[in-house]
């Protein structure tokens, strides 16, 4: 029988000679509580925007993309699109081109970025579902149409609804047509179709057109600076990347969903872990007030301990009694806050208590709960715990046996 373990147990329950110790060991327990509460509530709030901006980019960015290693554009040749198709995993691909341009609508101009995709295109991403005005559509009987980010549409002051102002798009020529050819520009007019709604980078730059209008731009027929690859359900795994890089070759980069935005994601978990360091300090603070607690308790018990030690238990048991009794109090406030993180994450996710400024994609800051966040702030609030045990037990242990009477 694990004797201090039994008695820190009983200590920790038991009712105090003075309140006021009864009140200190309450307030360290709840500050505990509080703090893992908070460490909880801290990772599912950056789990939760990671996932939203994840689904965001999930609408623009394709399972697999695969670009040129060295240079911009390339082609896409038959034999390889056939050995592509060829693979299990692969359900559809799309060739996209892509490159700068100067926008005009009306008397704004602005510049961004061109893409040109053929029809697969919305079944890789799903471009079409973020749409929030007038439709997607990229050519209309011979007509060249375009579909634009939100924010090129903002800055242009774009009407979709419309059909008497077309969008002018200006490209670089590639070579000049003689010496009496002085526009150094060639240019095109789309019909703006609709608005798309994603990523922030994305809506500020990007109009979506035909891939024929693009490679007529550019003047490459068979250019391309991208492949963009769905998979079937279940094939996203590093057997069919390196098929796919297999294939075309190592002059070609593969790109899976996450590396496409890699940086972006590091960024978003050196927040993370940063912010949950900043509340991890905040926790040593807490800490403090276990340590009063336990302070108190050791005084109040020396009767206790004087006459444990005079029926046999040793110094190190006394130390383990209180060690045990820090760790008792410690989880006690662990557990209590994973309560108040799980209450406050129902109320989150069902009510939004915490809301967005007007004008975002979501009304309540997102939150998503992940199991293994569980065990590591127990871990981590537990060993804050343990450390602040030690000072308090150490005093416990160096009790005498025999308490002197004044």
């Amino acid at each position: 029988m694990n004797l201090p373990l039994k008695i820190a147990r009983r200590y920790l329950f038991a009712r105090r000679s003075t309140n006021a110790i009864n009140i200190i060991t309450g307030i360290a327990v709840f500050g505990v509580a509080i703090g893992t509460a908070a460490l909880i509530l801290i990772l599912s709030v950056f789990n939760g925007f990671e996932d939203l901006f994840l689904t965001l980019y999930n609408s623009f960015n394709p399972d697999v993309t695969v670009t040129p290693a060295q240079g911009k554009t390339f082609a896409a040749d038959s034999v390889m699109m056939e050995e592509l198709y060829v693979l299990e995993g692969v359900n559809v691909i799309s060739q996209t081109l892509e490159e700068k341009a100067l926008f005009e609508y009306k008397d704004n101009r602005d510049f961004g970025l061109l893409k040109g995709v053929d029809e697969y295109y919305k079944q890789v991403t799903g471009i079409d579902s973020t749409v929030r005005e007038g439709f997607y559509s990229l050519e209309e009987e011979g007509v060249g149409m375009a579909v634009i980010g939100q924010g090129i549409r903002n800055k242009l002051g774009i009407d979709v609804d419309d059909p008497f102002n077309p969008l002018t798009v200006y490209w670089p020529k590639r070579k000049r047509g003689g010496p009496f050819d002085t526009r150094p520009f060639k240019s095109v007019q789309v019909q703006p179709v609709g608005t798309f709604l994603v990523q922030q980078d994305f809506e500020n730059q990007y109009v979506l057109t035909s891939l024929k209008l693009a490679r007529e731009l550019l003047d490459r027929p068979d250019a391309c600076t991208s492949l963009e690859i769905d998979l079937k359900d279940g094939f996203e795994n590093t057997g069919i990347y390196d098929e796919i890089s297999t294939i075309v070759g190592p002059e070609m980069e593969v790109k899976n969903r996450y590396q496409q935005e890699a940086s972006f994601l590091r960024l978003m978990r050196v927040e993370k872990w940063l912010s949950f360091a900043i509340v991890g300090l905040m926790m040593l603070l807490v800490s403090f007030n276990l340590i009063g607690a336990l302070w108190m308790i050791v005084l109040e018990k020396q009767p206790d301990i004087a006459i444990l030690k005079s029926m046999g238990m040793t110094e190190k048991g006394v130390y383990r009694l209180f060690l045990y009794e820090g760790l008792l109090m410690c989880g006690a406030g662990i557990l209590l806050g994973f309560i108040l993180a799980t209450i406050v994450y129902v109320l989150q996710i069902t009510v939004g208590i915490i809301t967005l400024p007007g004008g975002m994609l979501i009304d309540a800051y997102p939150v998503s709960l992940r199991w293994f966040d569980f065990p590591l702030v127990a871990l981590t609030v537990g060993t804050i715990g343990a450390l602040a045990s030690v000072l308090p037990a150490l005093r416990a242990r160096r009790v005498s046996a025999i308490i002197q009477s004044e």
